[in-house]
C-alpha cells in the first residue's frame, strides 16, 4: 500500500504530510524520503524543541540517519517560537532539495499554504500578564470574528489571540485579513491528510504514553527538572506536566499515563477537526490501511 501510494506521487513536487497524533505520519515521510529522496522537515510546533525527543514523538536518531530532517529539536526549551519563526525557516528549504513537510501543527500548514499575517512581536510584559490569566478570563475577552475561527479549547491559540488584541489594538481577524499571498498554492504540492478513525487511533494512543514513559521520556523530564516552567510554550507539550508530577512523585505510573492520554485524545480530536474543516482538498489517505503494510 505505501509502495503504491509513493508511486503516485509527482516527484517534482513538495509532499505535506498531515494527521493526528499517533497516525503514522512520520513513518510514512520517512518511506517517500528513502524511496524517492528529498529532505523531511518538522511541522510539528512540540518537535522543534530541543529538550524533547521521546516525549514529543520525534525521529530517533537511527531514522534521522536514514534521511535528512530539518527543524526538529533545534530550539532551545525558552526561547519564543511561533508560526512566522517555522515560516522563516521554511521557505529557504522550500528552494532545495524537494522537501516533504510532515507534522501535527494544523496552523503551520495553514500558513504555508493560505497565507501568514505580518503581525508584529508581542511584549514580554503582555505575555507574562496573559500567562496569569485563566483560559475562561482570555476567550472572554476576545472579539467574536476571532473566537469563531480558532480553538477556543486550545489554550496556546486562545492566548496568542489575545496577546495580538492587546499588544496591537487591533484583533487577530483584523491581521488575519490582511494575510499576504499564500507561499504554496494549489498545484504547487502533494497535500496528503492521515484519515484516522477514532476506533483505530484510540488504542495507539492509550499504549503511546505508558512506552514513552519507559523509553526514556522520564529520563528527559529528570534533565529538565530544574527548568521546567508551565509557562513556557515548550513545557506545554502534551505528556511533560504528567512526567515531571510523576518525577516529583505527586502521582503514580497508572495516573500519568491516564492524564496524557486523556490530553492526547482530546488534541488528536482537535486536529481531526481541522484537518477536516481546512484540508478538504488534500489527498485523504487511510492510515489504518498504511499500517498495515
Amino acid at each position: 500500500m505505501i509502495g503504491d501510494l509513493i508511486a503516485t506521487l509527482p516527484r517534482d513536487l513538495p509532499v505535506l504530510i498531515a494527521g493526528p497524533t499517533a497516525s503514522g505520519k512520520s513513518s510514512l515521510a520517512l518511506a517517500i524520503a528513502e524511496a524517492q529522496g528529498g529532505v523531511i522537515v518538522n511541522a510539528d510546533a512540540s518537535q522543534v524543541y530541543a529538550c524533547w525527543r521521546v516525549l514529543t514523538a520525534r525521529p530517533s536518531a537511527e531514522e534521522e540517519s536514514r534521511a535528512p530532517h530539518r527543524l526538529y529539536g533545534h530550539v532551545p526549551h525558552d526561547v519564543p517560537y511561533s508560526t512566522g519563526h517555522w515560516m522563516r525557516e521554511v521557505k529557504p528549504l522550500l528552494r532545495g532539495d524537494r522537501p516533504i513537510i510532515v507534522g501535527g501543527t494544523g496552523l503551520y500548514f495553514a500558513a504555508l499554504t493560505d497565507g501568514l499575517a505580518d503581525i508584529p512581536a508581542t511584549p514580554m510584559d503582555v505575555r507574562t500578564h496573559a500567562d496569569t490569566l485563566s483560559l475562561e478570563a482570555l476567550v472572554r475577552d476576545l472579539d467574536a470574528e476571532t473566537a469563531a475561527r480558532i480553538d477556543t479549547a486550545n489554550r496556546a491559540r486562545v492566548q496568542r489571540a489575545w496577546e495580538v488584541q492587546t499588544a496591537t489594538g487591533q484583533t487577530l481577524a483584523h491581521w488575519q485579513n490582511q494575510t499576504a499571498p499564500p507561499v504554496l498554492t494549489g498545484g504547487m504540492y502533494t497535500g496528503l491528510v492521515l484519515d484516522s478513525p477514532k476506533d483505530w487511533l484510540t488504542p495507539r494512543i492509550e499504549t503511546r504514553f505508558d512506552q514513552m514513559l519507559r523509553g526514556g521520556a522520564l529520563d528527559e523530564a529528570r534533565a529538565m527538572q530544574d527548568r521546567f516552567d508551565p509557562a513556557l510554550p515548550a513545557c506545554r507539550a502534551i505528556g511533560v506536566a504528567e512526567a515531571m508530577a510523576l518525577l516529583r512523585g505527586e502521582i503514580d505510573h497508572a495516573t500519568a499515563v491516564e492524564r496524557a492520554t486523556i490530553a492526547t485524545r482530546q488534541y488528536a480530536k482537535r486536529q481531526r477537526t481541522w484537518f477536516r474543516a481546512r484540508m478538504a482538498e488534500w489527498w485523504r489517505i487511510s492510515a489504518p490501511d498504511l499500517s498495515r503494510t
